[in-house]
């Protein structure tokens, strides 16, 4: 059954959709393009595909609602670096500890600390 709406563009995102090229998110394909340039055996696409799948998963999760502009990015910025160790869960779940004990700038240490840990626990890390 049609509606009668017109239909958006393909290549369009619908309304209030984020994208991973957008803030924070936009860290996360930086990182890929940054990990295959380091490691030859690194597909750049894969890359880009799988750091977009996170940026989808965590925007879907909610994992950075009810953080600022600010703390978002610095989860997305823990995250592109925590992601590309050997054990990433480990690794999501010490800097979230960490953040408790040592806050630096956030605005929110125990948001960021509990965004990690949902960032994490939606990855299934």
């Amino acid at each position: 059954m049609e509606s009668g709406l017109p239909c958006p563009a393909d290549d369009r995102q619908p309304l209030g959709v984020p994208s991973a090229a957008d803030p924070p998110y936009d860290q996360f394909l930086a990182t890929a393009e940054a990990v295959a340039q380091a490691r030859p055996e690194v597909d750049l696409e894969l890359a880009r595909e799988v750091f977009a799948e996170a940026a989808t998963l965590l925007d879907n999760g909610l994992a950075l609602d009810g953080l600022d502009e600010h703390d978002a990015h610095a989860v997305v910025a823990a995250l592109c670096v925590d992601l590309v160790t050997e054990d990433p869960g480990a690794a999501v779940r010490a800097r979230a500890q960490a953040t408790l004990v040592d806050a630096g700038d956030l605005h929110d240490p125990e948001s960021v600390s509990r965004s990690l840990l949902i960032s994490a626990a939606i990855m299934q890390l």
